[in-house]
């Protein structure tokens, strides 16, 4: 019984961390702010039944902001339920073709780099909701607040509910005339998929959805499961139950969800012992924006702007960039480029040409080929692919005895391009007049 008291006072913590975050994602994603409410619910209450994961809580995330708004310019929120669905709906069959720890075989620095490039996006998304003095001021103390917080004994209660909660009723006092949150009523904005919109160009942007969605809860599950000793997430069961979550919210028009490792951490040091923790907070969302939907226009818009400022600047993670930089240049480098080519493209590009670089990078220095000149001729360590090439080729043209002897015994791979580039040097060596003599092929 110990354990279910636990788990209620976790459920309380995570609910307060997750309904303004719930909010402000919606709104940076350009939706009804009640609709990120709805997938905070679904993420809750219908993932949090689902097996997989125990400590992980899912939800609308800062990640999806990016390609969220970038779906609803393109083609409008009527179509976000039908690219929700589509990407539910695949990940689901990922999930049953057990797929899931294939997510987790990603270069880290490509996916720090994809965090950095999206909390970038979220940064200077929503400079411009703090423009003006008031605005500014209220998103500044906002942040202050946050910050400050958390060195209090009181941190068990969230901070972004305090700054939250603070400057809202300083906005109310001193500052009626900012702007504020618009709230709709769910029989509005929850709505069926309309499949006359289907396209490729929507087909398209639910494949990416269900892409870096899984990616997002899979990265999350890794690293919670690193703060607990309980059971350890079961992931294509875990990414099964993403999909089933994500179809649901399709068929509501609401905002995607992926495991989100800011509530997922408030869970976990909230001291939650089961998966009723997550599901209760589901529960009280739900109460929330049935309940007291009115509440949430009284938050500024310059608050909430503030809260995704913080949430996007924790994503970029500096620190972890610098470590990286110093211990790996060519690391570095892999993450500045994703994230660079996010903030100058978009998501999916960004992404790819990271994991392309990283590629290349991987290839390279796998690629490790002793070229060394001997008495008696040349030796070769190593693996020798078309990357070591150019080496190879100005080692053997430095080789000039009349008895040449070529040692391939310690050459672990032989591509076929250095393959035939050693052919064709002992053929013209022979023609030339030279013995050439061959040893370990």
């Amino acid at each position: 019984m110990k354990r279910y008291w636990a788990d209620l006072g976790a459920s309380v913590v995570v609910f307060l961390v997750a309904l303004p975050l719930c909010v402000g994602v919606a709104v940076a994603s350009g939706v009804p702010a009640e609709l990120g409410i709805v997938t905070g619910v679904v993420g809750g209450i219908v993932v949090g039944l689902l097996p997989g994961s125990t400590m992980q809580v899912s939800g609308p995330a800062a990640g999806l902001t990016v390609l969220v708004a970038d779906a609803v310019g393109k083609h409008g929120i009527q179509a976000l339920g039908v690219i929700v669905l589509g990407a539910g709906l695949l990940q689901v069959l990922l999930g049953l073709a057990r797929c899931g720890r294939w997510f987790r075989a990603i270069s880290p620095s490509v996916v720090q780099g994809m965090l950095a490039g999206i909390g970038l996006v979220l940064v200077f998304g929503q400079l411009k909701h703090l423009t003006a003095p008031v605005a500014l001021a209220l998103g500044l103390l906002t942040v202050v607040i946050m910050l400050l917080w958390q060195r209090t004994p009181l941190r068990v209660v969230p901070g972004v509910l305090v700054g939250v909660v603070v400057c809202t009723a300083l906005a109310a006092v001193f500052a009626s005339q900012v702007a504020r949150i618009s709230v709709g009523t769910l029989s509005a904005d929850v709505h069926l998929p309309d499949f006359s919109l289907l396209d490729t160009g929507v087909l398209g942007m639910a494949v990416v959805f269900a892409l870096v969605a899984s990616a997002e809860s899979m990265f999350s599950a890794a690293a919670v499961d690193r703060m607990h000793n309980g059971p350890r997430t079961r992931y294509n069961r875990e990414l099964v139950a993403q999909g089933v979550g994500n179809t649901i919210c399709g068929l509501l028009g609401a905002l995607p969800m992926t495991a989100v490792i800011v509530r997922s951490a408030a869970n976990v040091s909230a001291g939650a012992r089961t998966r009723l923790s997550r599901v209760l907070h589901g529960v009280w969302l739900l109460l929330f924006v049935v309940l007291l939907p009115g509440l949430l226009t009284l938050i500024p818009v310059a608050v909430l702007a503030a809260v995704l400022v913080h949430a996007g600047w924790k994503l970029l993670g500096v620190g972890q960039l610098i470590a990286l930089w110093r211990k790996d240049k060519a690391e570095g480098f892999v993450l500045v480029l994703t994230a660079g080519l996010i903030v100058a493209t978009d998501l999916l590009t960004g992404t790819v040409v990271g994991l392309l670089a990283a590629v290349v990078k991987t290839a390279w220095d796998v690629s490790r080929l002793s070229v060394t000149i001997t008495h008696d001729g040349v030796s070769l360590r190593g693996n020798a692919t078309f990357l070591r090439l150019p080496r190879l080729l100005d080692a053997l043209e430095q080789v000039d005895r009349e008895h040449v002897r070529m040692d391939l015994s310690g050459v672990r791979h032989l591509d076929q391009a250095c393959g035939q580039a050693i052919d064709q040097w002992v053929d013209e060596s022979r023609r030339a007049g030279r013995t050439v003599e061959l040893v370990g092929r």
